[in-house]
């Protein structure tokens, strides 16, 4: 297929060798924990893809960015979805490192990630469903030149093979109220801890288990402080890193579905119509995710551009299920029950729905901003 065979070209540009080690692997043992698909991503220099070449990372683009992880999601679904959380942490870190607000600490350790091949994991969500990301429960308490950290970040993908967490934390105020802040926390700071979580069998090698935090010390110079505009939207920094998500989750999940619509053509099952109706709508799924990288390109990196992020991740979600389950149609019941992997494809690839923010948390925001108010995630 054209358009995976111009992603896997890209992905063998940044990363060569990568793909051809995965496909050596079966996908049911890519897919399992223990799975050797980060180990080998840590190999071929994965960690610097997206870091700029100032910091000595390989200078993927955005654009490139969503091809490399659409072929890495076709070939190994959990490693996109896990690295996609690599990717957008440290893409806020080079956004603060290239802002009035960098401490100066944020260029060496860019350096250092790339020197060291160093994994970030992301830890916002903290499995309550009754809060959103914004909002986070771990608590910090003063303590001197720094913070005392207390807490629980689940699901948290890479947990196993991190060497670096960023976590949002509740920093306390004078006056009783809390400001978020995402906090920079070694893995072998003392009272980080790693506890079995996952317990479903789609995605289970992305690592996304239970980091918990008792008593861990947070030097000052770890913690980078966000703050909420006058209407209550994200500040900028905040907004970049949301942007860079949606992306890559995104895209995570668009080549999950190529996987599928590339056997569909390969094999020619259907017609000649049900084929190129099948394509359409991948590549339409596929081109949102690309509209949000050019975007990205052009530094509409906003409010405006968040929402604008938020429209193409629904919309390449609604063409990634339609997409997905015509595929599996298509291809039919001997090759569902030939293999497990086009079963696992096609529950896998569910998965973006439940990446924040939920589309039904999002309803009264988005129809907020498009009459003219400021997006405000909760």
């Amino acid at each position: 297929m054209r358009s995976m065979d111009l992603d896997r070209r890209t992905c063998e540009e940044f990363l060569p060798g990568l793909l051809g080690e995965l496909t050596r692997v079966a996908l049911a043992d890519l897919e399992k924990p223990g799975s050797p698909a980060i180990d080998l991503f840590r190999a071929h220099a994965g960690p610097g893809l997206v870091i700029p070449k100032t910091y000595s990372g390989s200078g993927a683009t955005p654009l490139q960015a969503v091809a490399v992880t659409r072929a890495l999601a076709a070939t190994a679904p959990s490693l996109a979805v896990a690295t996609t959380m690599h990717h957008f942490s440290v893409a806020t870190l080079f956004s603060l490192a290239d802002s009035l607000q960098s401490g100066g600490v944020e260029w060496a350790l860019l350096e250092g990630i790339v020197e060291q091949r160093l994994l970030v994991a992301s830890g916002f969500a903290e499995g309550r469903p009754d809060r959103g990301i914004l909002s986070p429960t771990v608590e910090a308490a003063p303590a001197e030149k720094g913070y005392v950290i207390n807490g629980s970040k689940k699901p948290c993908s890479l947990s196993r093979s991190m060497d670096l967490l960023t976590a949002s934390a509740a920093l306390p105020n004078a006056d009783g109220t809390s400001d978020m802040a995402v906090l920079l926390v070694p893995r072998q700071a003392e009272g980080l801890s790693v506890e079995p979580f996952w317990s479903s069998w789609a995605l289970a090698g992305a690592e996304s288990d239970e980091v918990r935090l008792k008593d861990v010390l947070v030097d000052e110079q770890q913690v980078m402080r966000t703050e909420l505009g006058e209407q209550g939207e994200l500040d900028e920094l905040q907004t970049v890193g949301f942007i860079w998500f949606e992306l890559l989750i995104t895209a995570s999940y668009v080549g999950m579905a190529g996987a599928l619509v590339e056997r569909v053509l390969e094999r020619g099952r259907g017609t000649a119509s049900e084929r190129a109706e099948l394509l359409t709508r991948y590549e339409t799924a596929s081109l949102l995710t690309e509209g949000t990288a050019r975007m990205i390109m052009d530094g509409a990196v906003g409010n405006d551009g968040l929402a604008r992020a938020l429209v193409a991740r629904y919309g390449a979600q609604d063409a990634i299920r339609a997409a997905v389950g015509r595929a599996v149609e298509l291809l039919g019941g001997m090759a569902f029950i030939g293999s497990g992997d086009i079963a696992y494809l096609a529950a896998a690839s569910h998965g973006l729905s439940f990446h924040p923010p939920s589309r039904s948390g999002c309803a009264e925001p988005f129809l907020d901003h498009a009459d003219g108010r400021p997006l405000r995630l909760a």
